[in-house]
């Protein structure tokens, strides 16, 4: 029920940005989510593509610092308060939410969110439990 995401480490100057996309471009990889956080030094690009380990190998290849993370795709209602009920539901049970970012299509009537959790197999439970969808790795990267 997990899915991958790979993280690039970059430098916070003009170009690493296109020079990562380009590069995806170039080999046929597919972005479906992104986030970028940064600092005045670096910046963290999560992305969740359609294949996890070709953009990874790529990406090293080019010399970027390329990591690799398990994550939770998990639809929520897209309706005002759809996000704060599975939050609530995660603060409830004490799992700390580390990171999210939105995905780039919905599924149905929700919306699809990425979340990465302090203790990813406890939320996977909990989410479970209460009837929420976790999308598989494979789906998610289709869609």
């Amino acid at each position: 029920m997990r899915a991958e995401q790979i993280s690039v480490f970059l430098e916070n100057k003009t170009g690493r940005l296109c020079e990562v996309t380009g590069i995806l471009a170039e080999n046929n990889v597919n972005i479906r989510a992104l986030a970028l956080a940064d600092t005045s030094d670096f910046g963290v690009l999560r992305l969740i593509v359609d294949d996890t380990e070709k953009a990874k190998d790529v990406l090293k290849q080019a010399g970027f610092t390329v990591g690799k993370t398990d994550v939770l795709a998990v639809e929520v209602p897209d309706r005002p308060g759809g996000l704060h009920a599975i939050l609530d539901l995660l603060q409830t049970s004490r799992i700390n939410v580390e990171y999210m970012y939105a995905f780039v299509q919905q599924s149905g009537n929700n919306a699809v969110m990425i979340f990465r959790f302090d203790n990813t197999d406890e939320a996977l439970k909990v989410i479970q439990e209460k009837g929420m969808r976790v999308i598989d790795g494979q789906t998610l990267y289709g869609m």
